[in-house]
């Protein structure tokens, strides 16, 4: 990923976190994904991102909805194309 699809997509998924508060959760873990994807292993640590990836399994909802955000941010999954709204309702 380049730098300026990198800070586009974060500009993006943080206004729609700031309009979307019912899925603000997701957006914090999708923000999260792309700094790991882009920065790789100079952000975080691997047993953050092992906990980040696990967060799909947990009970909390919450929880949940970041693990996915997560996910979806590390594979790269374009804010651009809509796809991603199919990401938040699984």
């Amino acid at each position: 990923m380049d730098k300026e699809t990198f800070q586009e997509w974060m500009v993006a998924a943080k206004c729609i976190q700031e309009n979307d508060k019912e899925n603000a959760d997701f957006w914090k873990g999708y923000q999260r994904g792309l700094r790991r994807l882009y920065h790789g292993e100079r952000f975080g640590t691997p047993e953050e991102h092992a906990l980040w990836m696990s967060l799909t399994n947990d009970r909390d909802e919450s929880h949940k909805m970041r693990g996915r955000g997560y996910r979806a941010g590390f594979a790269g999954h374009s804010i651009m194309d809509g796809a991603i709204v199919k990401l938040l309702h699984r």
